[in-house]
């Protein structure tokens, strides 16, 4: 049964005439939508989407309380929300069509999936329609601003966008009715930002939603959490999914702000998000809102009501937000005439633009393509890679100098992670002293919550600061693989560039030595299957310094994997992962691979040579093993994986016939495979043998037992009897 707290006394002030005139206007408009969707169903239905029909209320509150210098990240069934914050059907319409004009997305991504800097609009970034996944970015976009207020810089900008004015076309169509623009409209003095971040209660069960609020609590950053409670979630109900409601849930983390409201009741939620927004703009810590709100449209387009409520719709229907927005508009004076004319002119306005959201052009299919990545700040090496005076460095030393030196000349740049803060910097001493340098709210310590470092750097990226982050072992980087591919991948794409993600993520990987299943692990494969990130893997300490500026610059997700057997050179063979420490500013282009060995001139025009294609650790024994073959064997160190240096590939190819592609990881189905059978498709021609590959034993975990790990991985000798059947083919 549906139950609503009860009404909140109001003051008249509170919700000025203007104001309940323009939201029964929103009201209608956002029902007439959503009937038309369902007139109209063999058209719109073509692509999912859910509307806010029951939310209205709650949906609008939440978007007049907002401004042009806030963020909000809302969830799919937010359409009202959208237009309470001035939105035009039209665009909505776009989007719902997948248009080509579509403001957000150029018809890539769903209905009510904002991506939008605009003037007089609070920034929207992409955010995935996966469950409950904007929660950590959006919580993200809190630190961002907490962060950049600590240190006096301004966050990010809103940008010049399509559209008209804030609401213009709500006041032009309504203006016969409506009379002049009221003063609600007009421009309050600015107040702290904030961030609100929408969220369906049945996405409260997700663990991710926890460590937001873990780290909004822990750091009383300036958020608030709606959550919008129907008691469903897809078919399942309410106490089938959960142990309580999120207003229970939320007394869980003392510190954070709860407030009850009625969702259906304008008034209400109106009075309860404006305490709220009160609580978080004052500075005094983050606030959760939860609404209680009928459904009364379908889940979504394609999983309809008549399938199973039952009953439990016609429940719902007697909280319908408009009939009561309509009685109460009664008692205050308004009469049935203005109010059936509201009424009827939102439904000519959503005619209308259905209209003209039809006739709108698809997408150019030539642009499908466009906005994989944004365009990269560093195109050629630049700098001093051996100065003179230099001493040599650890591969270690050169990332710990190169993160400081981003620190010590980018004021927006912050770093944070498990045990990167502290006395400690890192589990390798990779940070260390850094927090002692640059204060605790630069680098700060995170509690073990993979998806919180991974995915908050969206947010942190959308309101202007520039994250640094560490997943402590490679091992450990599972958890973040959601934020990783449904939130920082993709949002470059679907934002049509608007919203590129740019975030270094550090990775220690590979194995060291009896490191066992759980810190020896390599991941690279994995990786490269997620589109719309970089993947970086150094094998050297001047290449270390000078990609993890690059890496830093580039305005994408770029993942630096640095190997641990490399940190320190202790491992035998790895002395050359030791070079002369480049200059600060120093950088290497991404996607430029690199001759770490040549070949002897009078060995390759006797054409007895062979390639090595290798990264990492890889460059250090194919080094160590061509000493068996003075002269013979080439070595291409690729340094970034993706993109792929694939013209300095065939270039290489081109000059030896024979090729080894080597990896640290189980060769099946890998990368290094993958690469072999790209270079057999397009070098065929080139080629005097077989690709060959090595890569270590096709297991599920690195044995703990060092003789043991041994056997499993590759060695210098192992690719010195590789190279010996490849010669000699």
């Amino acid at each position: 049964m549906l139950s609503h707290p009860a009404p909140l006394a109001v003051a008249a002030e509170d919700l000025t005439p203007a104001m309940l005139r323009r939201a029964y206007a929103l009201m209608h408009t956002a029902a007439a939508m959503a009937a038309l969707y369902e007139d109209q169903k063999a058209v719109a239905a073509r692509y999912v989407h859910a509307t806010a029909r029951g939310h209205e209320a709650v949906q609008l509150a939440a978007a007049f309380l907002l401004s042009e210098t806030d963020y909000a990240a809302p969830y799919y069934r937010d359409d009202a929300f959208l237009l309470g914050l001035g939105l035009r059907p039209y665009e909505l319409m776009l989007q719902l069509l997948a248009k080509g004009d579509d403001p957000f997305s150029g018809g890539r991504t769903y209905y009510a999936h904002p991506s939008l800097r605009r003037p007089g609009v609070p920034v929207m970034p992409h955010q995935s329609s996966a469950t409950g996944m904007q929660a950590i970015p959006a919580t993200g976009m809190a630190h961002a601003l907490a962060y950049l207020e600590g240190q006096g810089l301004r966050p990010a900008p809103a940008l010049a966008d399509a559209g008209g004015p804030n609401g213009a076309w709500l006041q032009e169509a309504l203006r016969p009715l409506l009379g002049t623009r009221a003063d609600p409209d007009e421009a309050p003095a600015p107040l702290p930002p904030l961030v609100l971040c929408s969220i369906g209660d049945g996405a409260m069960t997700e663990g991710e939603v926890s460590e937001a609020l873990q780290m909004a609590v822990l750091h009383q950053l300036p958020i608030v959490y709606l959550v919008q409670d129907n008691d469903w979630g897809i078919s399942a109900t309410g106490p089938e999914m959960r142990a309580m409601d999120a207003y229970e849930f939320a007394a869980g983390f003392p510190g954070l702000h709860r407030v009850r409201v009625d969702g259906a009741d304008l008034i209400s939620s109106y009075k309860g998000l404006a305490e709220a927004y009160a609580h978080v703009r004052q500075r005094r810590g983050p606030a959760l809102v939860h609404a209680k709100c009928p459904l009364l449209g379908h889940h979504t387009s394609g999983v309809r009501r008549e399938w199973y409520r039952g009953d439990d719709l016609a429940q719902h229907q007697t909280q319908d937000p408009l009939p009561r927005l309509h009685r109460r508009l009664l008692a205050a004076g308004a009469t049935e005439a203005e109010l059936a004319a509201l009424a009827a002119q939102a439904r000519v306005t959503v005619a209308a633009d259905w209209a003209l959201a039809l006739a709108a052009p698809n997408p150019d299919p030539a642009t499908f393509a466009d906005h994989e990545f944004a365009p990269p700040a560093v195109t050629q090496e630049a700098g001093e890679r051996a100065p003179a005076g230099a001493e040599k460095v650890l591969m270690v030393d050169a990332a710990l100098h190169a993160v400081d030196d981003i620190l010590a000349e980018f004021p927006e740049a912050l770093f944070y992670g498990q045990d990167v803060g502290g006395e400690l910097g890192g589990v390798f001493r990779e940070a260390a002293l850094l927090a002692k340098k640059y204060g605790d709210k630069r680098v700060f310590n995170t509690p073990i919550q993979e998806a919180y470092i991974v995915g908050s750097t969206a947010g942190m990226a959308a309101v202007g600061a520039r994250p640094i982050v560490e997943i402590q072992f490679a091992d450990y980087i599972w958890p973040a693989l959601n934020q990783l591919v449904e939130e920082l991948s993709k949002s470059c794409y679907l934002s049509m560039g608007k919203f590129p993600v740019p975030a270094l993520i550090r990775v220690p990987i590979g194995a060291y030595g009896g490191g066992g299943p759980y810190h020896s692990g390599s991941i690279e494969s994995t990786l490269l299957t997620i589109r719309g990130i970089k993947v970086v893997y150094p094998s050297n300490a001047a290449d270390m310094k000078g990609l993890m500026r690059a890496a830093f610059l580039d305005p994408n997700p770029v993942i630096m994997l640095e190997h641990k057997g490399l940190y320190w050179s202790k491992v035998p063979g790895t002395e050359e992962a030791k070079t002369l420490e480049p200059a600060a500013g120093y950088v290497v282009p991404l996607g430029q691979a690199a001759v770490a060995q040549a070949a002897d001139p009078a060995h390759l025009r006797r054409g007895d040579t062979a390639l090595v294609i290798a990264y990492g650790m890889g460059v250090h024994w194919a080094r160590t093993a061509s000493r068996d073959f003075p002269g013979r064997v080439e070595i291409l160190d690729l340094r970034t994986l993706n993109p792929l240096d694939f013209a300095g590939v065939q270039a290489a190819v081109a000059r030896h016939g024979k090729v080894l592609v080597l990896t640290e990881e189980p060769l099946m189905n890998s990368f290094a495979e993958s690469l072999a059978g790209r270079i057999q498709r397009h070098c065929f021609m080139a080629l005097d043998a077989p690709v060959f590959t090595l890569g270590a034993a096709n297991l599920p975990a690195i044995p703990l037992n060092a003789e043991l790990e041994k056997m499993m991985l590759p060695s210098a000798a192992k690719v010195a009897e590789a190279l010996a059947e490849l010669l000699a083919f």
